[in-house]
């Protein structure tokens, strides 16, 4: 047994061992970004108020107003309508732009609603001051009929009206009271209630 012992212990000691070596690669940017990431997490907590309040502010959609040369560019009666709304610092809404076109109709049928470029027989800069002047354009016009309406204390109840998009007969019926015409379009006995048509005014009146 000990002669069997001491060979196999001299046999170990005059085998050649052989270790393999592994290279040890440095970390990647990826790991290292990761190990600094793991070290400096920082974390945020919302309360509940405040994600209510998140919530509260999300819209199912969203709306442009038109603009100018959107408008001049569409070029209708019912753009220029809103033009007026715009420069006199109105809400384009609905009531407005059907109490204007309406308006626009009595003084000139909407087929020629743009004549003269003065489609409110508007007097103020046209050189008419019983509204049979003309203006250069019809972009002036609308804002000669801003200034008019925002500046003449005797419109002062239609521009209230077209601040808070009243009623189409409200604001209608304070054109009528208004010096706006002498004869007061009958108190309303010569208004029309159909459906302005919408017509495209010639390139060259804007």
């Amino acid at each position: 047994m000990h002669r069997i012992g001491a060979a196999t212990a001299i046999l170990a000691l005059g085998a050649t061992v052989t270790i393999a070596v592994v290279p040890v690669l440095p970390p990647s940017s990826a790991q290292e970004l990761q190990v600094f990431i793991n070290e400096n997490a920082q974390s945020l907590t919302v309360s509940r108020h405040a994600e209510q309040a998140a919530e509260l502010e999300q819209r199912a959609g969203y709306s442009a107003t038109a603009g100018i040369d959107s408008l001049v560019a569409s070029g209708t009666n019912h753009d220029w309508a809103k033009l007026v709304l715009l420069f006199g610092g109105w809400p384009m809404s609905e009531n407005n732009v059907t109490v204007i076109t309406r308006w626009m109709r009595q003084e000139n049928g909407p087929e020629s609603w743009y004549n003269r470029n003065n489609p409110l027989n508007n007097g103020w800069g046209s050189g008419g001051g019983a509204g049979t002047g003309s203006y250069a354009s019809l972009l002036d016009a609308a804002k000669f009929a801003a200034k008019a309406l925002s500046q003449h204390p005797g419109y002062s109840a239609i521009r209230a009206n077209f601040a808070a998009s009243s009623p189409t007969a409200v604001t209608e019926a304070a054109i009528w009271a208004s010096p706006w015409a002498s004869g007061h379009y009958a108190n309303g006995g010569h208004w029309h209630y159909t459906p302005v048509p919408v017509v495209k005014a010639p390139a060259s009146a804007w």
